[in-house]
């Protein structure tokens, strides 16, 4: 059984494919248009749906349209009909009985109706949508009974549940918002999940944080990371103000009060602005009181369950700072959390929800050890664009030796192999390399990226190596966690070392990712040293490269100095 997974509601659209609880692939919308989060400019200026994406996914599990199963769609418009909603137009989805559903006009809910028009209608793909993507589509309708509706909570709680390593846990779900419901408390067994409690609109602490990023002069919903990388420079002094804002009450309920930050701190940073002690004392203060309403509502979480295991999902749930308090400071045991927590991982969630419902089966068929689920290329692709673009190459007999050669003489490397990364982080396959060793690698980064100077670069290290380098480090595959680097370490890797003395920790076996392991132990070989930086390979404002083609390109356009691609090397 096939079921296929879309996100298009807010932002981060995506599609993967389940085949009988399995997951064989993954893929954002945005690393084939170049649209960032999957946001199209005027004309369009709206979240995509993700064609390309289906495409794709379709492409691996060599399939038509026609022969999927079961469609999940992870928002669920039914809960928004109310009173409040009945004066807005509505409108029908043609199925292919000629049976409709009612619909109401909320955001991107439209989107529905634009997929089943396209796919029912042949040749009526939108100007600027490529025509190559017909073939997939061409002929097919939509059948009633393979569309489904699933609540966006619910879609982002079984993302993290049903590719976790637990058979039982509770799960926390926290972001801007669904439907209605912006923070979910469930309980997970087997494949089920029982909701025991959630917090509502307007009260949202993934909104809020939202407002403190457009507040301090960046984009909302794309750069909240930076406000956790800007609160390490800053101190508690708007601690109060945040804690009146956030109100935690009983059973895992919290309001939020009067924020209107331009009252409580002042008009906000314009873009391009420099930084002050006050923005950084802002961000502080936000990250730390998130951080402790996080522990509290997690505290809460565990009392009521009396679970040992912990999955997080949202938006929110990417912030490895608070994931690292709760790891720390939490009542849980075991606190997991995927790669692709947010609006992007709900097609995954919202597939797997499906998919255990129609079949059935409590059986869980799938872990989530890795996140390489979109597109590969293969040697002989890379090699035709090589030749047919006349860039000069070799290739290399020992791809790992010869590239921690490269590495070891302090150069700057984009490394393009296998798979690519599900989620908004680049774990090896579609990252910018170097070594860690000298403490003018970060600036040299941000440099390349056009990155602000308060942002850090982040370590992967060997697993079997990770704890002998980061203070009680684990198995930690996603980025998802910060730890102490150990002080006997910090000026062996200063380049990765954040100024309160953390790094965010990506572990790699052999099992994950074979070529990146390789090249981890052959610089270790030749350093002593089992540790890389490891940032995603793009540039400021576009995705994570897809194709050979993206990677070319953003090479020659950008100051790093050599370029890995399948088993070529390209060297300026």
């Amino acid at each position: 059984m096939y079921t296929l997974g879309i996100n298009a509601v807010f932002h981060d659209s995506a599609a993967c494919i389940i085949r009988d609880g399995v997951l064989l692939a993954a893929t954002e919308e945005e690393r084939f248009t170049h649209f960032k989060h999957g946001k199209r400019p005027v004309p369009f200026s709206t979240w995509e749906l993700p064609f390309h994406a289906i495409d794709y996914c379709l492409q691996v599990a060599g399939i038509h349209i026609n022969d999927i199963d079961h469609i999940a769609y992870s928002f669920d418009p039914y809960l928004l009909i109310n009173d409040k909603y009945r004066g807005k137009p509505t409108i029908d989805i043609p199925f292919e009985d000629g049976d409709s559903h009612l619909k109401t006009e909320f955001g991107n809910v439209w989107d529905p109706l634009f997929l089943a028009s396209i796919i029912n209608a042949p040749g009526q793909l939108r100007d600027g949508y490529p025509h190559h993507l017909q073939k997939r589509f061409a002929g097919c309708v939509i059948q009633r009974d393979k569309w489904h509706f699933v609540e966006h909570h619910i879609s982002h709680a079984a993302s993290a549940f049903h590719c976790s390593p637990f058979k039982n846990a509770a799960v926390m779900t926290v972001d801007g918002r669904g439907e209605l419901a912006t923070t979910t408390y469930n309980i997970g067994t087997g494949q089920q999940l029982s909701r025991i409690g959630q917090v509502n609109m307007p009260h949202s602490l993934g909104l809020l944080y939202e407002d403190v990023t457009t507040h301090l002069g960046f984009l909302h919903s794309s750069d909240e990371y930076k406000v956790m990388a800007l609160a390490s420079y800053g101190k508690p002094e708007f601690v109060n103000d945040f804690r009146d804002i956030v109100q935690i009450g009983a059973n895992g309920q919290y309001t939020i009060n009067n924020q209107n930050l331009t009252e409580r701190f002042g008009p906000k940073r314009m873009r391009n602005e420099e930084f002050t002690t006050h923005h950084f004392n802002i961000a502080h203060s936000m990250q730390l009181v998130l951080e402790e309403a996080m522990l509290e509502l997690t505290g809460w979480l565990q009392h009521e369950t009396r679970e040992e295991n912990l999955c997080l999902a949202g938006g929110v749930a990417l912030n490895c700072v608070a994931n690292a308090r709760i790891r720390d400071r939490g009542a849980f045991k075991n606190v997991w959390v995927q790669p692709a927590s947010g609006d992007d991982g709900t097609a995954l969630g919202a597939a797997l929800w499906v998919d255990a419902r129609v079949r059935e089966s409590d059986e869980r068929k799938f872990e989530m050890t890795h996140c390489y689920w979109g597109p590969e290329y293969s040697d002989q692709e890379i090699e035709r664009l090589l030749k047919l673009w006349k860039v000069p190459y070799r290739k290399l007999n020992n791809i790992a030796d010869e590239t921690a050669d490269v590495l070891a003489e302090n150069k700057i490397i984009g490394w393009y192999q296998g798979r690519m990364e599900f989620g908004p982080r680049a774990l090896g396959s579609r990252s910018i390399l170097a070594s860690p060793i000298t403490q003018e690698m970060q600036a040299r980064l941000n440099e390349v990226k056009d990155r602000e100077d308060f942002r850090p670069v982040a370590p992967v290290v060997l697993e079997e190596e990770a704890s002998d380098w980061f203070e009680n480090a684990r198995y930690s595959p996603f980025m998802l966690f910060i730890y102490d680097v150990k002080p006997d370490k910090a000026e062996r890797i200063p380049a990765v070392r954040h100024t309160d003395g953390t790094a965010r920790i990506q572990t790699i076996n052999d099992q994950q990712h074979k070529n990146y392991y390789d090249l981890l132990k052959a610089f270790h070989r030749k350093t002593g040293v089992p540790v890389l930086v490891n940032t995603s390979f793009n540039t400021l404002g576009k995705p994570i490269v897809c194709t050979p083609r993206d990677a070319v390109e953003c090479f020659w356009t950008s100051p790093f100095d050599a370029l890995v691609i399948g088993s070529f090397i390209i060297e300026k």
